[in-house]
């Protein structure tokens, strides 16, 4: 069973980590993955939605991880995944808020990389194209709903972003979590790895 909490809250996120630590034991692996995305040219961006855009992406990411940090130094062994985005990689327009949280979340894990690099944990990210999900689907009603354009003609314009012509799937973008979590990427740390089919190196 889960336990849920909001990655903003920092006292939810810590009562999360006591919970789940009384039930099942010390964290050897923590994955950042709550993100949100929304689209407006950045003139017409409201402060809300910027703000509302870090919190989730790039505070959220490190109010996941930072309750672990500690623990994991001590019993020098961890893995610290970062769920970025190829935005994090790259400039999209339309998008500000969220390139500037995914640039922030690539910087902090190489900060934390850093620090934890003598310790025996690692900390990387993986930085996905556009996958098959639900913010997906966001993205083609938002296209729908400002230009016109058929579901069709929508889906294909973000897929054409990928030079394989494809949406990344959900199970590609977790065995490169489950790689990095195990034995064989234990010297692979301060990594953002590109998952897009060329777009990004």
């Amino acid at each position: 069973s889960g336990i849920a909490a909001d990655v903003t809250d920092e006292a939810a996120m810590a009562a999360l980590y006591e919970r789940a630590q009384a039930a099942r034991g010390p964290f050897d692996i923590v994955v950042a993955n709550a993100g949100m995305a929304g689209s407006a040219p950045a003139h017409k961006t409201a402060l809300s939605d910027w703000q509302r855009t870090l919190d989730v992406n790039l505070t959220g990411a490190f109010l996941t991880v930072k309750p672990a940090l500690a623990g994991m130094a001590a019993r020098k062994t961890g893995r610290i995944v970062f769920i970025a985005s190829t935005a994090g990689l790259k400039g999209y327009a339309y998008v500000a808020s969220y390139v500037a949280a995914k640039h922030g979340v690539i910087g902090l894990m190489r900060a934390l990389a850093a620090e934890t690099v003598k310790s025996g944990v690692t900390v990387n990210a993986v930085c996905p194209g556009f996958v098959e999900t639900e913010m997906l689907e966001e993205s083609i009603r938002r296209i729908i709903e400002k230009t016109g354009r058929s579901a069709e003609q929508a889906r294909s314009s973000l897929a054409s972003t990928n030079p394989q012509g494809r949406f990344i799937q959900p199970d590609e973008i977790a065995a490169a979590v489950l790689w990095l979590c195990g034995d064989a990427a234990q010297s692979i740390t301060g990594q953002a790895i590109s998952i897009s089919g060329g777009e990004t190196w």
